[in-house]
């Protein structure tokens, strides 16, 4: 097996494991076992356990993006597309393996004591960001309502998380909607 299959076996297998189960209950033995790639080509590939958790983050935000911005960009009106962001949070929240935010879940566990962990986290969240002042500026609202439609996506991937509900959501969206209203006079 050539190392890069390796490589995404193992990241496959981190994911389900570490988003399923928790990072800190995981060893790097059931990764071996669930990937089927052998501990010493997992240890010459992660040489440590924090670098694999890097790895499954910075993999998981490309593809948890991508994923978004395709939801997004299929809405033409601009501001549809601000809303749009909580109809996908709403559908993301509703797949049987929803166990929260990924990045919050691994700060929670790891944040204290990784700066690899830290570095992926602030980046994921910054890039969220970013991406809201975009689809602001793209609407052409006051850039201090991406803040606001921040903190409401942030705040239902968290109820979502512990509630392992959809409906965070949709309240969020009802909250974005009046506000995108007041924003635009």
């Amino acid at each position: 097996m050539d190392s890069a299959v390796a490589r995404e076996q193992a990241l496959d297998a981190a994911e389900k494991l570490f988003y399923g189960r928790g990072i800190q209950s995981v060893g790097m033995d059931d990764v071996r076992g669930t990937s089927g790639v052998s501990l010493k080509r997992l240890y010459q590939l992660f040489p440590a356990k924090e670098q694999l958790v890097e790895a499954y983050l910075e993999r998981r935000d490309e593809r948890w993006r991508e994923r978004l911005a395709a939801h997004v960009e299929a809405h033409g009106d601009p501001r549809g597309r601000l809303l749009a962001v909580f109809d996908w949070l709403e559908q993301w929240f509703g797949e049987d393996d929803f166990r929260g935010c990924a990045w919050i879940n691994a700060y929670g566990e790891l944040g204290a004591t990784s700066a690899r962990v830290t570095t992926q986290v602030d980046a994921h969240k910054r890039a969220f960001r970013d991406y809201l002042e975009g689809l602001v500026a793209d609407a052409g609202l006051p850039g201090a309502l991406a803040g606001q439609l921040y903190l409401l996506a942030e705040g239902a991937m968290v109820t979502a998380g512990i509630t392992r509900a959809t409906e965070p959501a949709r309240q969020a969206r009802e909250a974005a909607r009046v506000l995108v209203e007041a924003a635009a006079g």
